[in-house]
């Protein structure tokens, strides 16, 4: 699977996890070029806190594009090092 914004593709594995319809792909196949660190923090009920990234490529930056929980609920432990990205990145396989 990839993840791709404005041309450019942000991260790539073969071992995505899948939840509630979103990939979420390893932390270590991300492109770290791309991202910086977001303050935006969210929660949800079963998974837990996430804290976000925002994507910077060729100049043009999606705030809070990308996802993560850093310490994910037991029922999301999958999750765990792993990192989702909002619909306007597409995934593609």
């Amino acid at each position: 699977m990839k993840a791709i914004w404005n041309g450019h593709v942000l991260a790539e594995s073969d071992a995505t996890v899948v939840v509630e319809g979103n990939h979420y792909f390893p932390e270590a196949s991300l492109k770290q070029d791309f991202f910086q660190d977001s303050p935006t923090k969210t929660t949800c009920p079963w998974k837990g806190e996430a804290s976000y990234y925002s994507i910077v490529v060729a100049g043009e930056t999606s705030t809070d594009a990308a996802w993560y929980y850093p310490a994910p609920k037991d029922a999301a432990r999958e999750i765990s090092g792993h990192v989702a990205f909002r619909q306007d990145v597409e995934i593609t396989d």
